[in-house]
């Protein structure tokens, strides 16, 4: 998806429609108020990693992560949307209308792992290109103005990390405290945080030597022997050492035996997965707060809320696919998902479209009108 940021190279206001300022139309007529108020100032750096404390001095930081979730009790009724407490009017990102994509076709396309490609493999590309196209967006709202030298995502509109009312994150400091920090800072620890992970190679190995490949059934295999080093046809493996007594249709990731993991094979290490997996929730985190926080400034009034939504829904199909995200972490933006899965942008056989409450999507649908 490189292409749909060719228009993007941080943040400028007057360059959107109308003047940079669009007036988009909310459920029954009202008008939208804007999910940020007023920019103000900030000491922020211009850089997509700002000057920020140093990163709490912690053994794991995956164990130094948590959610507060302070979700008000649910009234009784039986309108499917009661139980999400939304703020009125709503976000706009829950109409109909501002919810498409930029491309169309089925993204489940872009999630399914090739039948010849390893898991951890896939998971590993996965991450690095999710990656990749959330800081796009993040770039966006972190980047200073040229007029006024202020960021959109700062510590006087952002002063905590949140995503609505319900749902806040916090940081656990050094001693397992947790702290709320503006979601600038949180935003930019946790940018450094994925980033020293992906650029760590022991973590994930970059040597293409080691890369493994998961048997096709439909190819036929070269010849009638399995190797542990990966196959005949190895790079860099002049001595394959054999298995043992196996079949053709054995994956390499079953031929380690006890203590097998995902993406062992191929060189990761017993706790990729789990590391692979905070990293996901992690960038799910920012992506709900750009929601909350930022889909109407500046997303939608520099016509970027249509890459906003197509590499979201790509990320969620993704996640939800590999089972890098659960479906009760999904909460903050479960509306979202729920309106996708009505209106046909998640197919029925992917995993977010189970995880999707279909009535409350398709009450969504009836309040956004005929489009």
């Amino acid at each position: 998806m490189s292409n749909l940021f060719s228009g993007i190279s941080g943040r400028f206001r007057g360059g959107g429609k109308n003047g940079g300022v669009k007036s988009p139309g909310a459920p029954n007529g009202a008008q939208p108020t804007s999910p940020t108020g007023t920019s103000q100032g900030s000491s922020s750096s211009t850089s997509l990693a700002p000057r920020v404390p140093p990163l709490p001095n912690s053994p794991s930081l995956s164990s130094t992560l948590s959610m507060e979730n302070s979700s008000p009790s649910h009234s009784n009724s039986n309108d499917p949307l009661a139980m999400y407490n939304l703020p009125r009017p709503k976000p706009l990102w829950l109409n109909d209308t501002y919810s498409k994509h930029i491309v169309k076709g089925n993204f489940m396309t872009l999630s399914a792992r090739p039948k010849t490609v390893e898991q951890g493999e896939w998971i590993a590309h996965q991450v690095v290109e999710h990656y990749r196209n959330l800081w796009n967006f993040v770039r966006v709202v972190h980047d200073k103005d040229e007029k006024d030298g202020t960021s959109i995502c700062n510590i006087q509109t952002c002063p905590k990390m949140s995503a609505g009312d319900s749902h806040s994150f916090t940081w656990l400091n050094s001693r397992r405290e947790p702290v709320e920090l503006p979601a600038y800072e949180y935003i930019s620890l946790m940018q450094r945080w994925i980033s020293g992970k992906i650029e760590n190679t022991s973590l994930f190995p970059t040597d293409p030597a080691g890369v493994s490949f998961s048997q096709n059934p439909s190819v036929p295999a070269p010849a009638s022997a399995t190797y542990a080093s990966g196959g005949l046809d190895t790079p860099g493996s002049n001595t394959p050492i054999p298995t043992g007594s196996t079949n053709l249709n054995t994956s390499l990731s079953q031929l380690a035996g006890q203590g097998d993991w995902i993406g062992k094979s191929s060189g990761f290490p017993q706790d990729f997965e789990d590391v692979c997996q905070m990293i996901f929730r992690q960038m799910f985190r920012v992506y709900a707060h750009l929601y909350w926080a930022h889909f109407t400034e500046p997303f939608y009034h520099l016509s970027l809320e249509k890459p906003l939504n197509s590499c979201f829904s790509h990320f969620i199909l993704t996640a939800t696919e590999i089972d890098m995200l659960r479906p009760d972490e999904l909460g903050p933006m479960q509306p979202l998902i729920d309106l996708w899965a009505a209106n046909g942008t998640f197919p029925k056989e992917s995993r977010a479209y189970a995880c999707a409450n279909l009535k409350a999507g398709e009450r969504f649908l009836q309040l956004a009108g005929p489009s």
